[in-house]
């Protein structure tokens, strides 16, 4: 991170009023929560105890065919993320949300840790783990501790199996959020920041590639090497929520 591409963020920043925050693991790990890919992942190794790939271990194939696999993975998740709270990076997203005309959070993280910092316009793509769904009925449970979770958890009301409303690997995602995500590109962005992620899955990576045909200004802030590092605009080599204070700090200094 250098003071001289601070600074000129900060003079593009000045000029516009449309931000979109895509964000990852990266920013909540700076509320203690490990990352699965990229510097730290909990899932470097990509194998689980049970010698299977992690992303199978977390499928909705897995989940359908022994949900106990499926559930010792996500209780492990759901361990890490009860008692995190947001930090200052979700701050800074949500003060800008409320700073510039239109503002958005496109985030993969499921811990909901942006609407806890005060934002309002996000798309959690992936969903939210604290909301617990039946997989054959309309039960609904907001989690509160995992201490005393069964695995993998039954409804109270029919038996089945209960499940994270999230999206797994294999799943489709969410065409209400898809459709919500399609229609904020439309209508343009001045500027894209990308904090925190691999942007291994296509429709994360997206909105980076379709900004090269327009003039929008794309900034990453990631200590790693991702799929967008050859895209962008502005590539910020440093952990998110440092970064995003510093640009929000000098943006304010100034005005």
């Amino acid at each position: 991170m250098t003071e001289a591409s601070i600074k000129a963020i900060v003079e593009i920043l000045r000029k516009s009023q449309h931000l979109l925050f895509i964000t990852g693991a990266g920013l909540s790990a700076d509320s203690g929560l490990p990352t699965y890919r990229g510097i730290g992942g909990l899932y470097n190794h990509q194998t689980t105890d049970e010698g299977i790939p992690i992303e199978e271990a977390l499928s909705g194939q897995m989940m359908a065919s022994r949900p106990e696999i499926t559930w010792k993975y996500l209780a492990r998740i759901l361990q890490s993320c009860l008692g995190a709270k947001c930090n200052r990076g979700h701050e800074v997203i949500a003060e800008m949300e409320r700073h510039f005309e239109h503002g958005w959070a496109l985030t993969q993280n499921v811990d909901g840790f942006h609407r806890d910092a005060g934002s309002q316009n996000v798309i959690d793509i992936h969903g939210d783990i604290y909301n617990l769904r039946c997989t054959g009925c309309n039960f609904h449970q907001r989690l509160q501790e995992v201490t005393n979770l069964p695995i993998p958890p039954h409804c109270p009301e029919c038996g089945q199996v209960i499940r994270p409303d999230v999206v797994l690997f294999g799943e489709m995602l969410p065409m209400e959020k898809v459709e919500l995500l399609e229609g904020e590109l439309q209508k343009g962005f001045h500027i894209i920041f990308s904090v925190g992620t691999t942007s291994v899955f296509p429709y994360i990576a997206a909105p980076i590639w379709q900004a090269q045909d327009t003039d929008t200004t794309t900034v990453e802030i990631n200590p790693g090497e991702s799929e967008v590092s050859p895209l962008v605009d502005f590539k910020l080599t440093a952990p998110a929520t440092e970064t995003l204070d510093a640009i929000w700090t000098k943006y304010q200094e100034d005005a």
